[in-house]
């Protein structure tokens, strides 16, 4: 008689201890997914903005960049939307000065900076409230210490058939172009990279990741700060601008070497 009151007692616990568990297991996986998503949430913006920045920001985006990509940012037909572009589209594109764009064309031109620091903080945060995106890149991330042989290999391999093998630049169809970065700053730089502005490509982390982006920037900076050794550099253009100065210089002056050495013959 005992062991049938236990093994009753037993039987109408068990649905309650499966519940516990079934509790515990929830607050587990709960807990863990919670704090997965706030690393991940303090990877891509290490910088946390307060409610009083956003609420600047858009302030300054109603007055200033509403009327092209709307109220809530959502895009119009004159401009695309900006819901996920992040903080650092916002950054590169109006620390450089292209928006607010002054008039339409085939490229936006940079310009200088219309806002300062702050107020472009602002409206980043802004931006980055409405959905998750890239973030403005730290100072370590933009660091020019990285390996400049493997960031030389990684430019030509990815960039220089726009930008030309030493940042020169180059013309691109329509009345496009790829803009030199023999001043580029290097937070644009890989602010440019992660977001693809324009007529620029994406490269996101799976594409190049933030060593290769490091070292493409590290590579940049050394063109930037040494100068050609080899003579004059002719803006560094490439073969056409070389082969011009051959023909025209060069070639030019042997003829004219010859004309003269004729007439002290004569």
């Amino acid at each position: 008689m005992a062991s049938l009151n236990r093994k009753s007692m037993f039987s109408r616990r068990r649905p309650f201890a499966a519940a516990l568990v079934i509790a515990a297991g929830l607050l587990v996986t709960g807990g863990g997914y919670a704090a997965a998503t706030t690393a991940v949430k303090a990877q891509q913006d290490p910088t946390v903005a307060s409610q009083s920045q956003i609420d600047l920001g858009h302030k300054l985006f109603l007055a200033n960049c509403a009327s092209c990509h709307g109220k809530n940012a959502e895009g119009t037909k004159n401009a695309p939307t900006l819901i996920g572009v992040g903080a650092a589209s916002v950054d590169f594109q109006v620390s450089s000065g292209r928006m607010p764009a002054q008039a339409s064309g085939p490229q936006i031109q940079a310009k200088a900076a219309v806002f300062n620091d702050k107020e472009i903080a602002a409206m980043a945060a802004y931006v980055a409230s409405l959905a998750p995106g890239p973030a403005i890149p730290t100072d370590a991330m933009v660091a020019n210490n990285g390996d400049l042989t493997r960031g030389g290999q990684l430019f030509r391999t990815n960039c220089a058939m726009c930008h030309n093998a030493a940042g020169a630049g180059g013309a691109l169809t329509q009345g496009k172009y790829a803009p030199a970065l023999t001043d580029t700053g290097a937070k644009e730089m890989y602010e440019a990279m992660l977001t693809g502005p324009q007529n620029m490509p994406v490269f996101n982390d799976a594409n190049l990741s933030p060593k290769d982006k490091k070292d493409i920037i590290t590579y940049l900076v050394y063109l930037q700060q040494h100068p050609s050794v080899g003579g004059l550099s002719l803006d560094n253009l490439g073969p056409v601008a070389e082969g011009l100065f051959v023909w025209v210089a060069v070639l030019g002056g042997i003829i004219a070497i010859t004309v003269w050495l004729g007439a002290k013959s004569n």
